[in-house]
């Protein structure tokens, strides 16, 4: 997004109490994108880029389209979205009123993303020919940033393809039948500083041929054709190392020439889904208790998943930084989170995701430090470290407080896990080692109480000395304890284990019931914190290892702090919808509701805890685990498809205002993967008490 869209966003959005000025939401429309390009479809039919993290390419800024019938051009407002089938093809039906007299027009738009092509395809339908001319048209406004650039580009017109550069990047426009290609002037000073925004396309350039060539903007008409008026319209994004023009140019007239119908742009689209969402059944049951339908979550991780396997945490909203610190990154702490319970969801329901795990152990090798620790955030197209705030284990004569120790704890946790569960001999030497430096990272930081050293927290927003840190490191030596290393290793393992399970007595906070937020400086800090439900994980996977249990007394205490953490996280407020707030007294960006918001992160976050510290008294045939099944039951249907939580196409945003409007990255990567492993679990525990209840009853008897 640069200066002047976002001044345009601040323009419209002026008197919102909703709506955060001069951000590149996407809140609603869809995306498409399962390579190394992310594109964004909004209900009017535009598209976007939201390709840099995954591919280093910036690609289209914005766009409008028309079309044009007997009666002039009809720029495309709202339509009406899905997603075809299982694919990542998304469908917007425009119903389009021709002429005063007639029935409407319809005008379906398909667009997919495969690779670094984006395909869009209009078909017209029910004109009969006799609402519009003979040769119906498509108008279209692309505006490309080469690099992030939109002064200093320029256009090469390749008789049927445009091109629009910067300096490495080019970026190219087709169609499937004749175009006619012309130039937009980008907006003065004048008309960025006026108080109305700058509507595209703009007047006709009136012979500024210079500037038009200078220009990040295409303005194209693509004639329709056929029985049922149609076009495809591609854009490519090319970097000068992947070949030279004449090259792209060809990948580009391929593209059109080969999805000049709509079949084709389905069949493309089945094609990449299936190589791409798993080889398993993603609509899979375990035993007799279904898990719902699995499509919708793992399209959403792989459409936030680059090539190497590595994900964002959701699309970038904030591109400049106003309102938060950006989301287009790749954070150790939710990649990490999100494989384990991809790992977890498919060990249950075998959705056939084993290159995706594959490619997460190596993307953790080649991006841990020398110390055994992972930075804050990394580019994910390249794993390079990315602008950060939380770098101090790479500063030389850092105090280490600017530091997310529990990024580094959740990388361990899936390394460990990925060793014991995985078969992958090849890899085997370099996820050991990774694994054992990573045991090195996490005894530096580890202090003599039993606690991890004063670090910043999951949200990013205090320093101090964690429940949730202290979770994530119990888990991680837990895991490690069980891992295929040498006995030296998971001994040392064994011990940090039994350490960190001692030291958390510190946190508990008596008069509440629950253990606290943070020790700062001493000083507990007994508010009530979503990201504390990682201690339930954490527990059972102490309790898993073999000369380790969870004693009864903490077993107590754990379910006094869920029960008191859910109860008091819990809104229900007037409006559409309800869910768990991410800490008590959250105050960003509330606006004017007063109230913290609703995340879906915590609320799934919450009906996996409850799942995990039921199956975990289960075992142990204590009470309470029948209370916190159905309670993981319930906070379970809020973020499921079709829950409360839930927004255009099934995506989870990460937050909500208590009306039920979107805000944020949208969707986010981590609710979803929660959202699968809890609902396996949950299926997986119903199917075992079946079971259960079946032997119970003895055999049938035969006639």
């Amino acid at each position: 997004m640069k200066l002047h869209s976002a001044l345009n966003d601040v323009k419209r959005s002026r008197g919102d109490s909703r709506r955060f000025p001069g951000e590149r939401r996407s809140t609603s429309g869809l995306f498409s994108g399962l390579d190394d390009r992310l594109v964004h479809v909004a209900p009017d039919g535009s598209v976007r880029d939201y390709s840099y993290p995954v591919s280093g390419l910036v690609g289209i800024e914005k766009s409008r389209f028309g079309v044009e019938l007997g009666n002039g051009t009809h720029w495309l407002e709202g339509g009406q979205q899905r997603y075809v089938g299982d694919t990542a093809v998304v469908e917007t039906v425009h119903r389009i009123d021709s002429e005063p007299s007639s029935d409407p027009v319809t005008l379906v738009q398909h667009d997919v993303t495969v690779g670094r092509l984006h395909l869009t395809h209009f078909e017209l339908e029910g004109t009969d020919g006799t609402d519009s001319p003979s040769e119906p048209s498509i108008h279209a406004c692309l505006g490309f940033a080469p690099e992030g650039r939109v002064g200093r580009t320029g256009q090469l017109r390749h008789e049927d393809v445009v091109e629009i550069y910067h300096d490495r990047e080019r970026d190219f426009v087709a169609a499937s039948t004749p175009l006619e290609v012309a130039g937009q002037v980008p907006p003065n000073f004048e008309e960025l500083l006026d108080e109305e925004p700058v509507e595209f396309p703009r007047p006709d350039a009136a012979g500024r041929y210079e500037e038009t060539s200078l220009s990040p903007i295409a303005m194209l008409e693509v004639t329709l054709t056929g029985d049922d008026p149609s076009a495809t319209v591609a854009t490519l994004l090319a970097d000068a190392s992947d070949g030279d023009r004449l090259e792209a140019l060809e990948r580009v007239r391929a593209g059109v020439a080969d999805h000049s119908d709509r079949e084709t742009i389905l069949e493309v689209g089945r094609t990449q889904a299936r190589g791409l969402l798993g080889a398993g059944d993603t609509s899979s049951t375990v035993g007799n208790g279904t898990i719902g339908d699995a499509v919708d979550d793992l399209r959403t991780l792989a459409l936030l998943r680059g090539s190497n396997g590595s994900r964002i945490a959701g699309p970038e909203f904030d591109p400049f930084f106003r309102y938060s610190g950006g989301y287009g990154y790749t954070w150790f702490r939710d990649d990490a989170e999100i494989a384990s319970f991809l790992l977890a969801a498919d060990r249950r329901a075998d959705l056939g995701l084993e290159e995706w795990h594959r490619r997460s152990a190596r993307f953790y090798v080649e991006t841990q430090l020398e110390d055994g620790t992972w930075p804050h955030r990394v580019w994910p197209h390249n794993g390079e470290i990315a602008p950060g705030w939380a770098n101090g284990r790479l500063e030389q004569g850092s105090a280490g407080v600017d530091y997310q120790a529990d990024q580094t704890a959740s990388v361990a946790t899936y390394l460990a896990t990925y060793l014991r569960v995985v078969d992958d001999e090849d890899e085997d030497a370099d996820v050991r080692a990774a694994l054992v430096s990573a045991l090195d990272g996490l005894d530096d930081t580890l202090e003599d109480d039993g606690l991890p050293e004063r670090v910043q927290n999951a949200w990013e927003n205090m320093t101090g000395r964690f429940t949730h840190t202290a979770a994530t490191y119990l888990e991680a030596y837990a895991a490690i304890a069980r891992a295929p290393l040498a006995d030296e290793y998971r001994e040392r393992a064994l011990e940090g284990a039994r350490e960190i399970y001692e030291g958390i007595d510190a946190l508990w906070v008596p008069e509440r019931g629950c253990y606290g937020l943070r020790l700062d400086d001493g000083d507990l800090d007994d508010r009530l914190d979503g990201s504390t439900f990682a201690l339930a994980g954490a527990h059972a996977e102490y309790d898993a290892v073999p000369d380790l249990a969870v004693d009864d007394d903490r077993l107590a205490r754990l379910r006094s702090h869920l029960e008191t953490t859910v109860d008091g996280l819990y809104r229900d407020p007037d409006g559409p919808i309800e869910g768990l707030a991410r800490f008590e007294d959250d105050p960003w960006r509330v606006s004017d509701q007063g109230e913290p918001k609703v995340w879906t992160v915590t609320t799934a976050w919450g009906a996996h805890a409850a799942a995990e510290l039921s199956e975990l008294l289960a075992a142990r045939d204590q009470e309470g685990a029948a209370e916190f099944d159905e309670r993981a039951r319930d906070l379970l249907a809020l973020v499921e498809p079709g829950g409360q939580l839930r927004r255009d196409g099934e995506y989870l945003p990460e937050q909500l205002f208590d009306d039920g409007t979107a805000d944020s990255a949208t969707p986010l990567g981590w609710p979803h993967a929660l959202r699968l492993a809890t609902a396996t679990a949950l299926s997986e525990a119903n199917a075992n008490e079946v079971d259960a209840e079946a032997q119970a009853d003895g055999p049938a008897v035969q006639d």
